[in-house]
């Protein structure tokens, strides 16, 4: 088990990439929803983001998430790279899914040294997100090609 030390930062590095990962999933659904007008893909985003909030709750008691944040002393939190600029709303899709599958890459990685269940949950959540981030990639290609 990790010292308190690295506990408190594993535990702020998984706080902020489950809040990364449902935000950016949050942005997809949307797209899939009212751009997209797809039941199918909005339906499938809704419940990977849901999948994600049921493995949050199944972290061990001790690990206490809300008391690590630290949100004034985030040094990530004021860099804007690329942020500010999308051009449209498939790039708006395309920010998110990315932000998305790293996210959940990252959540597997430091849930490994938690439990390797929970790591395997989350692996099988970012292969998810590769299909139908494929799928939704071809209906945004197929519609700006009209």
């Amino acid at each position: 088990m990790p010292k308190y030390s690295e506990s408190k930062a594993i535990n702020r590095i998984i706080d902020a990439n489950i809040n990364r990962t449902k935000e950016g999933l949050r942005v997809c659904e949307e797209i899939a929803r009212f751009m997209l007008n797809s039941p199918k893909f909005t339906s499938g985003l809704k419940e990977i983001r849901h999948e994600i909030g049921s493995l949050v709750k199944r972290f061990p008691p001790s690990i206490n998430l809300l008391r690590e944040r630290e949100i004034l002393k985030d040094v990530g939190r004021d860099i804007y790279i690329n942020e500010l600029n999308r051009k449209d709303i498939p790039d708006v899709f395309y920010a998110n899914i990315q932000r998305v599958k790293e996210s959940i890459r990252v959540l597997e990685e430091f849930t490994k040294l938690i439990n390797r269940n929970l790591a395997v949950r989350f692996k099988k959540a970012r292969y998810s997100i590769y299909e139908i981030e494929k799928n939704i990639a071809k209906k945004l290609s197929a519609l700006s090609d009209h």
